[in-house]
């Protein structure tokens, strides 16, 4: 965590991200899950929480493992002090498998990766630690069945000659968050097969994982060693009609600014690009500096926000840098203007799921698409008015981790 004296001690934006919350999500999820040990998924920057403060903060609550999908992102953590066992799953042929190697970074492979990783640990002269990826079903990354025999023989070979270990066998599920549907069982007897093929190869793995946030809530047979917490891991629910209290979780992020500027218009007045919005009566508006360059998306009209205890919806166009909400008739301007405006998070404040389908999309994507450009906040202490914290961590805009990295999916 890093505190910039330069950042004002109220920025104009914020994302304040509750670590309270973040270990609370945790526990709950490690007793949820025991004796399975937890990994939890900080790629995406920690899917715009921040990866460094929430990868410590999982393992002060009892995760043993860290997840991202990036070598970049492994490297990231290692310089920041992780110590703990990481796994990197998604490569290219330009990703530096040698310093993944080097710092201790578990490896995903799915196939062609297999021979670069092989020559890599060569080079470096230390044994590489590899898991191996099935294809049971996503038809994304993954070996597919037909490739998997061979994969394993030729991991075994190398294993054999200690250029490598294969410490897990491990796939993903497609539609764990959709729980009737019947290709998550599928998925779970194709990874079943593959493991025992594997142990028929000579490998001895030693942790197995299939399951991601909405299978280790709600399929205790999927768990087998180790579970994998994204979405989770953030207080989100994973299931469509299901909330976090419902699951015992708490959403970490709360999104907030203030009112940039508040006016008076007459009927007829149009809003935003495009004139999609446009008063029946004369009625006040106030400006969100808040737009889609700071990960608003811009068709989520209708996106709800809390202003001095009563909620309203965006109207128009989200642009760039800033939308529109409409406050009433009876608003008064003097008293609205530099009104703190919470677009999610907190107490009385909209849920980020509102924002999901204002957007047509899923949680996991508002929050992880807050960008840069908005400083964040790690907070200790929560509050009846939001997040809030005696000693706040704070980290500059354009800066989320000076030794941070890409994205991850």
């Amino acid at each position: 965590m890093h505190h910039d004296p330069s950042l004002p001690a109220e920025p104009e934006r914020l994302a304040s991200i509750d670590l309270c919350a973040i270990r609370h999500n945790i526990r709950q999820i490690v007793a949820r899950t025991s004796p399975a040990a937890v990994m939890s998924v900080v790629k995406a920057n920690a899917y715009g929480h921040g990866a460094v403060p929430v990868a410590k903060a999982a393992l002060e609550a009892g995760a043993t493992w860290i997840g991202a999908a990036h070598v970049a992102e492994g490297l990231a953590l290692r310089a920041a002090g992780i110590d703990a066992p990481l796994l990197c799953w998604l490569h290219t042929e330009a990703t530096d498998f040698a310093a993944g190697i080097t710092a201790g970074i578990d490896l995903g492979v799915s196939g062609w990766e297999l021979e670069g990783i092989a020559s890599a640990a060569r080079a470096v002269r230390i044994p590489a630690r590899v898991h191996l990826k099935i294809d049971t079903g996503l038809g994304r990354n993954g070996s597919t069945r037909a490739q998997w025999p061979a994969l394993l023989e030729r991991a075994a070979q190398l294993e054999a000659d200690g250029v490598l270990r294969v410490v897990g066998i491990f796939s993903h599920f497609a539609v764990a968050d959709e729980p009737e549907r019947p290709e998550t069982d599928e998925q779970l007897q194709a990874f079943r097969e593959a493991v025992a093929q594997a142990r028929e190869a000579g490998l001895e793995p030693q942790v197995r994982h299939l399951a991601n946030s909405p299978a280790l809530l709600s399929r205790p047979d999927t768990h087998f060693d180790l579970v994998r917490c994204g979405l989770a891991t953030y207080g989100l629910s994973p299931f469509e009609g299901v909330t976090s209290a419902d699951l015992k979780l708490r959403p970490a992020m709360r999104l907030s600014t203030r009112l940039a500027n508040v006016k008076r218009v007459p009927a007829g007045h149009g809003v935003s690009y495009g004139l999609r919005y446009s008063t029946d009566r004369e009625t006040v508006f106030g400006l969100v500096p808040l737009g889609y360059a700071d990960g608003v998306p811009r068709v989520s009209e209708g996106g709800p926000v809390l202003i001095n205890g009563s909620v309203y919806p965006s109207v128009g166009r989200v642009a760039m840098d800033q939308f529109v909400v409409d406050l009433g008739p009876d608003a008064d301007e003097d008293a609205l203007l530099g009104a703190e405006t919470v677009l999610f998070g907190g107490e009385g404040a909209p849920a980020v799921e509102e924002w999901a389908r204002a957007a047509g999309t899923l949680n996991y994507e508002i929050v992880t698409r807050i960008s840069e450009r908005v400083p964040r906040r790690w907070l200790e202490a929560p509050s009846a008015g939001g997040p809030q914290d005696k000693r706040p961590q704070d980290e500059p805009p354009q800066n989320q981790h000076p030794a941070s990295s890409e994205e991850g999916q």
